[in-house]
């Protein structure tokens, strides 16, 4: 098959690879739609660091200079079936699933395990159990993205926010989108939506997002007694023994670079959550205390479970969310490269959807 394949020297070449075989429990699946993730541009660009980072939090990091089909936001089409399969889907469907390779190979994430090349090449194998229909009605591009909203609403779950809770999302990349649209999908307001981006605020807009802000004009830790919010320890724990209602907070991080952390403890209210979402991968410098005397809860959130994923494709085919609002562009396989390079500019594009 034909496939956008990883290089030594940090670049994709379109070339021709052996087909996937689908071994007990699997399916063969010619791929429809594969969104590009920034997930793929951190490990192309910084290998080492991406190596580093997964080693370091319990997996087994395969070198992308090795040569990887990347793509793990995708789409398909059933085309055959492994051994021991329950065929339950017909020739043809259209699926779709969490990127979670499981059968006789072993187990890694599709698209950065060489024995589950992902959506940058023509045909991928699928557990059949992990794979879903792609509902009558949904377009398989738009259902191919369904993983990064997955993404964001696992954050949301993991954050434990309350109703009535304000949410400030950092960073409006698709998964900073993602975690706008699942806080709405699921009623959550005010929502407070902050990028430097006109483009990516207005797509937060239309995902739903009360309030949307440039943080060159106006910080968003400016607005907490606006919307009721006890900023300091004292009034906060003060409050809770006057038995007042205290409107809590939750801060979504999700740009991911060094130093982002560091603000938000200084930003955050007293008592308040911060869900790391964006994927920092080098070394950052906070100061503990603040967070210690502010009582903060800081949690990360990883990818989507199955259940999470597919509660999010309903809500996407049911119109609670407007995933296809954010795509910007589709390439074939032979523009992945160019495409690598114009997502840098978000005024440009947010999501990029490869049709091999």
């Amino acid at each position: 098959m034909r496939a956008a394949l990883t290089t030594a020297d940090k670049t994709m070449i379109v070339t021709d690879v052996p087909d996937p075989v689908p071994l007990e429990g699997q399916l063969l699946v010619r791929t429809l739609a594969c969104g590009i993730c920034g997930s793929d541009l951190h490990a192309l660009q910084d290998p080492d660091a991406f190596m580093e980072t997964t080693r370091r939090s319990g997996g087994n990091p395969h070198d992308p200079r090795e040569g990887l089909v990347f793509g793990h936001e995708f789409a398909g089409e059933i085309v055959g079936y492994g051994p021991g399969t329950e065929r339950k889907l017909p020739i043809g469907a259209a699926v779709c699933g969490p990127p979670i390779g499981l059968g006789p190979q072993g187990s890694g994430i599709i698209g950065y395990t060489p024995a589950y090349p992902g959506g940058y090449g023509e045909y991928m194998i699928l557990n059949e159990g992990l794979t879903l229909p792609v509902p009558d009605g949904l377009d398989p591009r738009t259902a191919a993205i369904t993983e990064p909203f997955g993404v964001g609403a696992r954050a949301v779950v993991r954050s434990g926010i309350a109703p009535g809770a304000v949410a400030v999302v950092l960073g409006l990349g698709p998964i900073g989108l993602g975690v706008v649209a699942a806080l709405k999908a699921r009623g959550h307001g005010h929502v407070i939506a902050v990028d430097f981006s006109p483009k990516r605020r207005a797509l937060a807009e239309g995902l739903g997002a009360d309030e949307v802000l440039d943080p060159a004009v106006a910080s968003p830790y400016d607005r907490w007694a606006d919307l009721g919010v006890p900023t300091g320890t004292v009034d906060h724990i003060a409050a809770e023994l006057l038995g007042l209602d205290v409107r809590e907070a939750v801060v979504f991080e999700c740009v991911g670079v060094p130093g982002m952390l560091a603000r938000v403890i200084e930003g955050a209210p007293a008592g308040s959550t911060i869900m790391l979402v964006g994927v920092c991968m080098q070394p950052d410098q906070i100061e503990p205390g603040v967070a210690v005397s502010k009582e903060l809860t800081i949690r990360g959130t990883f990818g989507a479970l199955p259940a999470e994923y597919g509660a999010t494709l309903t809500d996407i085919a049911e119109g609670r969310i407007d995933a296809a609002s954010i795509i910007t562009g589709t390439v074939g396989l032979d523009g992945i490269a160019d495409a690598f390079t114009e997502l840098s500019d978000p005024e440009r594009h947010a999501k990029i959807l490869v049709v091999p």
